[in-house]
Parts: structure tokens; sequence; C-alpha cells
């Protein structure tokens, strides 16, 4: 056992070490040192596209656009990071909280809390070397599988992800509301239009998601909520989405599960009333019909 132990060990530090990208003197000095740049010197400092941060050391996803601001110090600023991907330990000065990457423990900076520059009062203050930006590549998916209030909360939480929109689609009727999709004969279905980054997150990942947080192999219903509006449907954007939604189909059929999903061509996508809109957000808790469920 302890044999075994020491292989596998071993085996993980050479894996790492791979992974490892080469650094420049300057890199080795801030991020394996833990040195810093100087400010305003950075080539991240006053980057404003948008896109994902990852780590240079080993490309761990770090932060993304939308959480990073102008504190004026100098160094690139973010009020937060992607959930899990950054260590916060007490710095060797006895005074700071240092910041490193989660993944390889490579120093990033320094996070300050309670100096107000935006509602989240914190302030991760990294350096450009230990930055390596993505450019946001978006993509759309459209899903239906249910009360669309939970599929967009559950849907939102998934890395990569930039917006969930809960709507309507597939049927005729110009601007459908609400009352018009729940009479049952519209043709409508309530679904949600996914924005995301497909550097982050492909298609493939988003729709064995979407399989598992919904029961694929109700007619027209889930759970509790009955009638055509509640149906499971997968609108594809292209034929490499129809190619994977068939795909991973034939994949539950081979496991047993007897999938009612459709798989249609995308047509016009209305958003739903602003109420319907981040719904357990607002409301809090969670979905009453919709959980994950393992099923690849």
């Amino acid at each position: 056992m302890i044999i075994q132990l020491t292989l596998t060990l071993i085996a993980n530090i050479l894996y790492q070490s791979q992974q490892m990208k080469q650094l420049t003197p300057e890199e080795k000095r801030v991020i394996v040192d833990k040195g810093t740049e100087a400010p305003f010197s950075g080539k991240y400092y006053k980057n404003t596209a948008n896109g994902t941060y990852l780590c240079r050391r080993c490309g761990n996803p770090l932060y993304v656009s939308s959480d990073k601001f102008d504190a004026g110090c100098g160094w690139p600023s973010f009020d937060s990071e992607i959930p899990g991907a950054v260590t916060r330990i007490r710095d060797a000065d006895g005074s700071r909280t240092e910041i490193v990457c989660s993944k390889c423990n490579g120093h990033l900076g320094h996070v300050f809390l309670g100096e107000g520059f935006t509602k989240k009062n914190t302030r991760h203050c990294v350096n450009s070397v230990s930055l390596e930006f993505v450019p946001e590549k978006q993509e759309v998916a459209i899903f239906a599988g249910g009360c669309f209030w939970g599929v967009e909360h559950l849907l939102q939480q998934q890395k990569g992800i930039i917006s969930v929109v809960s709507g309507y689609i597939g049927g005729k009727l110009e601007n459908p509301s609400y009352e018009d999709v729940c009479e049952g004969n519209s043709g409508y279905a309530e679904a949600v239009e996914v924005k995301y980054d497909a550097s982050l997150i492909d298609y493939e990942t988003l729709a064995k998601l979407f399989f598992e947080i919904h029961d694929p192999t109700q007619t027209d219903r889930q759970g509790p909520d009955v009638g055509e509006q509640y149906r499971s449907e997968i609108f594809y954007a292209n034929e490499k989405q129809k190619e994977i939604s068939l795909k991973l189909i034939k994949v539950l059929k081979s496991k047993g599960y007897d999938v009612a999903t459709k798989i249609t061509k995308a047509t016009k996508f209305w958003p739903a009333e602003a109420y319907h809109q981040d719904y357990y957000k607002k409301k809090g808790g969670q979905p009453y019909c919709h959980r994950y469920t393992k099923r690849f």
C-alpha cells in the first residue's frame, strides 16, 4: 500500500511538472519567488477586453473580465475570483493576505478588504505577469427542460457561463407572453438561452449537464408541471450542436433511458418578462422540480 501511494504521488508530481509552462526570469521572480512587478507597468492593468484571466504558470482559470475594475493602484484589480480558483494565505510580513493559484500555488499578489471600491468591498491586487488573458469566445445554446426558473438557476452556476436568459421558443405567435404560453397550445416551450465562453466550457459539457439537471424521459411535463410548454427539447444553432445532442441521446438510450427529448433547429427566441429572470437569485431557495442526477 505504501509503495503504491508513493508511486501515485510521484506520478502526480511528474504530471503537474509537465503541465507547468516555461517562465521568463521576471515571471519566475514574481510567481515562484513571490516578487512584485512595478506599478503601472503590467500589460493587463488597463485591459478592458472581455475574457478570462488564467494562471500564467499552470493555465488554471482565475478571474473573469466582468469582475475587473480600475482601483488606480497600478495593478490589475478584481473584486471576485472564479470559485475555488484562488487560495488566501497569511503573508510572510504577518499583516497582509497573499493570494496564490489554488492549483499550482503560484504567487498572484494580495487581497484587501473594506476599501469600498465596489459593492463586494474586495480587491484582488494581481501582478500582470502572473496572468495570461484569453479573449472571450462567445457561443449560444438553447435548452428547454421544464420550468425555466430551475434550468436557468442550475446552469448559471457553471464556470464559463456568460449569461442565462429565460424565455420562449418553438411557437409562431409574435412576442408571446407568459399567459399565451401557459394556455398550452401556443407551440412554445419554456426555455433558456445560454451564452457561454467556449474557451472555458464546450457545448457537449453543457448538453450533458442539461440532461442531468432535468428528467429527459418525461413527455410534455417536468415534475408537477404538465403541458407542452414544459417539454424536453434542444434547439440547435448548427449541425455540430445537433450532432452532439443526438450522440448524447444515443448514449443515454444505451444506458436504458427512454429519452423523450426532441432535437429541433432553433427559431426566434423571445426573452420572458423581467420578473422571470434570475428568479431563484431574487427569491432564494432551490428549484422545486430540478436537481442534478448523474447520467453520464
